[in-house]
């Protein structure tokens, strides 16, 4: 092997144990600074009047429900008949005509009893970080509930905390692993560009605008 081949190899794997190292360090952190803010013990939640839903889509590849999204919507439905949460923030992606995610949650959290005057639709939360920001930002919320599941929640928290905001989560049944183990995966790549979003890139929503009221 040439000298210049070993060097190309050298700084190859170099590269890479740089990149997992900062990978593992990324979510090291990320879930040990927010671990202590994730719920899964309604009589142990704070009382964040106003919960945030994080939206992922209703419906799998295949057209069956995606559990992640049924577990989202049972849980918010269960905090607010039990009194927990008063009002709602879906927030997701509305990206197209064809795909709607805030309404699609809406519409499942009405079959489940929570009535339209305790939802507000945020149509710009097209990531996770968007959706925090635009809570505090545009809908003027300093505290909340955050609904999704475990793994999701650690780095909405992250997100929270970097822009003093002061949120907790209440963590949404996880599916079966069959359902959850690439999702989880891309998981460990966006608590890393979480990171660099904040602390490198400064990056910030697309949509903000005007400030909005909760509806009543």
């Amino acid at each position: 092997m040439s000298i210049k081949m070993r060097w190309l190899k050298r700084i190859a794997i170099t590269t890479v144990v740089l990149f997992v190292s900062f990978l593992i360090a990324c979510n090291v952190w990320i879930v040990q600074s927010t671990k202590d803010k994730v719920y899964d013990d309604i009589s142990q939640l704070p009382a964040h009047r106003v919960a945030l839903v994080l939206g992922t889509s209703n419906k799998l590849a295949g057209g069956k429900v995606n559990p992640f999204f049924e577990k989202r919507m049972e849980t918010a439905a269960m905090l607010f008949r039990l009194g927990k949460i008063d009002h709602f923030i879906l927030s997701g992606d509305n990206s197209s005509r064809y795909y709607n995610e805030p309404a699609a949650m809406r519409k499942a959290l009405m079959k489940l009893g929570v009535p339209d005057s305790a939802i507000t639709l945020d149509y710009a939360g097209l990531r996770t970080l968007d959706s925090i920001v635009r809570s505090q930002k545009i809908f003027g919320q300093d505290k909340i509930t955050i609904i999704t599941q475990p793994f999701h929640s650690y780095r909405a928290l992250f997100i929270s905390q970097y822009y003093n905001l002061d949120a907790v989560a209440m963590v949404a049944e996880e599916p079966d692993f069959e359902y959850s183990v690439r999702v989880r995966l891309r998981e460990y790549l966006a608590r890393t560009k979480a990171v660099l979003d904040l602390y490198v890139l400064k990056t910030v929503p697309r949509h903000l605008g005007q400030k909005e009221q909760l509806n009543s």
